[in-house]
């Protein structure tokens, strides 16, 4: 688990397939020096996506990017190759939790309305499907490329839902949301506590529709 409190913001060193005929990624991430505690096995969320840390030495990391994940994040070899990315280690028992729980599973893309500066500050506006809408009320949280924001604005447009957040000085140092161009797509997670409880609502309400006979 994760609190979207970005750590690192870090460039992709090398992409490869594990084999010709493999559907897995391996990629190489240039290690932080503060990631000084880490070991094999460990949980390192990737531009929000929760990966498993395979091998080390002191200037990378290496992580394998299986077919669900490549399909969900819409990642390749060529978009990745290069890509600065937000890092952040899993949370530790007793810590503060700054953002908000993360569990670094993605559940779908955005696409980038949005993306600018407003003074000091940084207006980010994504669309997403319109069947997302009742997983965004406003002031909850949500995780944009792993980064914990909270929504300020959700309205329906054009057949899609649109939500929006605004960004401090500190968020736009510490993560690669500064580079956000308009059509782009991103990473985004549902705060899951809104997910369990949405997904819970509509269990019960199917089932009262079953038992009025209404399905």
């Amino acid at each position: 688990m994760f609190s979207g409190i970005i750590e690192e913001n870090i460039q992709i060193l090398k992409v490869h397939k594990q084999s010709p005929a493999s559907g897995v990624l391996v990629i190489e991430i240039a290690r932080p020096k503060s990631f000084d505690d880490i070991k094999i096995g460990d949980s390192i969320a990737v531009d929000g996506v929760c990966l498993t840390l395979e091998v080390f030495d002191s200037s990378k990391m290496q992580f394998s990017l299986g077919p669900e994940t490549l399909k969900i994040t819409n990642w390749n070899a060529e978009s990745l190759n290069g890509r600065k990315v937000n890092l952040e280690r899993s949370m530790k028992l007793g810590d503060r939790i700054h953002g908000h729980i993360v569990s670094g599973h993605v559940d779908t893309l955005g696409r980038v309305e949005m993306a600018q500066l407003h003074g000091e500050a940084f207006d980010l506006v994504l669309s997403l499907d319109s069947s997302y809408r009742i997983y965004f009320p406003k002031k909850s949280s949500w995780a944009v490329a792993g980064v914990s924001l909270t929504i300020n604005e959700v309205e329906l447009k054009n057949g899609r839902v649109w939500v929006s957040s605004c960004l401090i000085p500190e968020t736009l140092k510490r993560t690669n949301l500064a580079s956000l161009k308009v059509g782009q797509q991103v990473n985004v997670e549902i705060d899951f506590m809104i997910r369990t409880m949405a997904h819970a609502f509509q269990e019960r309400f199917n089932n009262l529709n079953l038992d009025l006979g209404l399905k």
